[in-house]
């Protein structure tokens, strides 16, 4: 297979120990890209220095609404300076996360979604959006923003939203999520949605697939995303691979520079 990996955090501290290593052994297993988005300044900083030490490696930067307690001027400017750089290809992980109680108050998530939603049209990028347990209002957002475009990646909303958001334009990402047994809403949207507007991702190091839960996750475990869908689908699992790497080359603009 010849798999991308659209959504993995190999900033994340749990790559520690053999991050460079885990990283320099992924094109053996078949992933021909991977897309590091940050979860705030720091790992966004990170993400752009692993996009510049591997030349399969492309980066988003973003503030993750768990993350987004104290954003300013100042952090959007940040991130503004990091989002021209030529190995970022989108903004994120942005988005609201209703899920911990302990986040940042809703009207500040919104907020904050808002604000990187602006800038990715300014700078004309995609965006990655995190939606967890707040559907309704992360849509109210998005369709605020009719001049950004995007993924909902590890994508959890209903088959009515998905609908929507095909029609604004979005895609939507499957992580290892849809290999386990109360997948049944995922594969669903899945069964539905057009080819072209799926990609795959891990969120490693978290969600890891079927039959590997309960270890770390990482990009080589992609696969079993693209033979979920296949099954859905009733279609090869190479050429899902293809065409959700495809997929993701146009999405984050760099099909001409992996020819």
């Amino acid at each position: 297979m010849r798999l991308f990996d659209t959504h993995a955090h190999y900033d994340s501290g749990a790559f520690n120990a053999d991050r460079l290593e885990v990283l320099a052994s992924m094109p053996g297993q078949g992933v021909e890209l991977i897309l590091n988005p940050g979860c705030d300044l720091d790992s966004s900083r990170t993400a752009v220095e692993l996009a510049e030490r591997f030349p399969f490696v492309y980066a988003a930067v973003g503030v993750h609404p768990s993350d987004c307690e104290g954003f300013s001027q100042d952090t959007a400017d940040a991130l503004r300076t990091l989002a021209v750089h030529p190995r970022v290809k989108a903004v994120g992980e942005i988005g609201l996360d209703y899920y911990w109680k302990e986040n940042p108050p809703h009207e500040f998530q919104k907020k904050v979604f808002h604000t990187q939603l602006e800038l990715a049209e300014e700078l004309g990028l995609p965006v990655i959006v995190h939606d967890r347990e707040a559907h309704h209002d992360c849509l109210e957002v998005v369709r605020a923003h009719p001049g950004a475009t995007g993924v909902y990646h590890c994508y959890s909303g209903s088959l009515e939203d998905a609908r929507t958001l095909v029609k604004l334009g979005w895609m939507l990402s499957f992580t290892g999520v849809v290999t386990y047994k109360n997948a049944r809403r995922s594969l669903e949207v899945i069964d539905w949605l057009p080819m072209d507007r799926i990609m795959i991702e891990t969120d490693s190091p978290y969600l890891t697939p079927e039959p590997f839960r309960g270890k770390r996750n990482d990009s080589g475990k992609v696969y079993r995303v693209a033979e979920t869908i296949a099954q859905v689908k009733g279609m090869d699992p190479e050429e899902v691979a293809e065409i959700t790497l495809e997929n993701g080359k146009r999405f984050f603009g760099i099909e001409e520079e992996t020819r």
